[in-house]
């Protein structure tokens, strides 16, 4: 017989959940400076301290000031300079800007965390109130993404530095030997249930659950490895247009790609930066290829003969396997190669590398976004961009599930994305 937990029970184990969460964020910034915490150094990305400030925004703005009576904000500034893109709650500033505010210095940024942690504490004293809850658990999925991004971010602003210095100083091996060709899994499609249902949190764009039609599919067994991308960029995948969505190839010669994000050719040889510093390619061969845009990943499954896989048949796919892989808390930071032993189903489906699908993510039908300032987190973002699915190496494991559904525009490749492919 299941023991009946009281709402102070409840309400101790979510203040739990809101420090483990809280402490995650803070620890992935312990290896970084004051002057680290400042950099912006792409259109995606925004610096470490504005997550942490933002973050803390989002209890301090959707919880302390509209449930705890007598609540003092910590700065009225911060109301407007840490919004994102709230627009009902307040103007905010550019993006772009953001690596500009040099002030407040990040020891205020860590003073307004524990201003709005004490009161988080005062919060949950006595057991909150249903929508109180909610909003607290969606605040700790919203900081876990933030989470991701702040890995993201870390990355990219230590690689565009040009001493190009590792965040981690650990050893690390990632060598293994060449893997086996992919098997195929069938699947035989018909009418198929995709998102979500029953109990536990789950965003508003994995609602409802519905019904679709699949035809007869095949997934691969496994993730394209670096070795297979290399074999596309030796047979001319970056100079043959054929290949590529027109889209594609305009950003192909805009950017001048040749390769991943990440990868360079130095001295005759590649090179990839993780988050290790700069490691040949020759050790990473059999990992996972990361760091790719929807029109790479598209333009190797054409190369490859094959196509990427819609997110409902990702989905069918992933229902009843466990949600376990390489994630943040593995501290790993980078795609693993493929371990042995036999796997149900598809190998890592969860973890390592967010997996492209040649889906556009719109919402399911009946879709309807949580009313007020809050239903600005999803919906307002469907529109050219494309879903991924599964996870990745730096996203939390608690965070994960078979129905999450990831969103990039389809040139974007700062985050840790790969690639699976479908059969035709």
């Amino acid at each position: 017989m299941t023991p009946v937990t009281t709402s102070t029970e409840a309400s101790s184990r979510l203040f739990e959940d809101f420090l483990r969460v809280r402490r995650q964020s803070e620890e992935l910034c312990r290896p970084l400076t004051p002057e680290d915490m400042m950099v912006q150094s792409c259109a995606e990305a925004s610096p470490a301290k504005w997550h942490l400030a933002h973050t803390t925004w989002f209890f301090e703005t959707f919880l302390l000031q509209e449930f705890l009576g007598g609540y003092r904000e910590f700065h009225p500034d911060f109301r407007w300079l840490f919004n994102s893109y709230y627009n009902s709650v307040s103007d905010q500033p550019e993006k772009k800007l953001r690596s500009s505010f040099s002030r407040p210095p990040v020891a205020t940024i860590f003073q307004y965390r524990e201003h709005v942690l004490e009161g988080m504490q005062r919060l949950l004293a006595s057991p909150p109130e249903e929508e109180v809850v909610r909003r607290i658990v969606l605040g700790l999925h919203h900081e876990q993404q933030h989470q991701e991004l702040l890995a993201y971010d870390i990355k990219h602003a230590f690689w565009t530095n040009p001493l190009r210095p590792p965040y981690l100083h650990e050893p690390v091996v990632f060598s293994a030997p060449p893997l086996s060709k992919p098997d195929w899994i069938e699947y035989p499609g018909g009418m198929c249930e995709i998102g979500f249902e029953g109990e536990g949190f789950a965003f508003d764009n994995e609602l409802p659950r519905h019904p679709e039609y699949l035809g007869p599919f095949a997934l691969a067994s496994r993730l394209v490895s670096c070795a297979e991308y290399l074999d596309f960029m030796e047979d001319g995948g970056y100079r043959r247009p054929e290949l590529w969505l027109s889209a594609g190839w305009d950003t192909v010669k805009a950017e001048g790609w040749k390769a991943p994000l990440y990868w360079r050719r130095h001295d005759g040889a590649w090179q990839v930066y993780t988050l290790y510093g700069e490691l040949p390619l020759t050790e990473l061969l059999q990992t996972p290829v990361c760091h790719v845009s929807y029109y790479e990943a598209d333009a190797f499954a054409h190369w490859a003969g094959k196509r990427l896989p819609m997110e409902a048949e990702w989905e069918v796919a992933a229902q009843g396997l466990p949600a376990t892989g390489n994630f943040l808390e593995d501290g790993m930071l980078h795609p693993v190669a493929l371990g042995d032993g036999p796997a149900k189903g598809p190998a890592q489906m969860f973890g390592d590398v967010w997996e492209w699908t040649q889906s556009a993510y719109l919402g399911y039908p009946g879709f309807r976004p949580v009313p007020g300032a809050l239903g600005e987190y999803n919906g307002k973002f469907m529109s050219n961009q494309m879903v991924l699915r599964g996870g990745s190496v730096v996203t939390p494991a608690s965070h994960i599930r078979a129905t999450y559904r990831n969103f990039f525009s389809p040139a974007t490749r700062w985050q840790f994305s790969g690639i699976r492919l479908a059969n035709i």
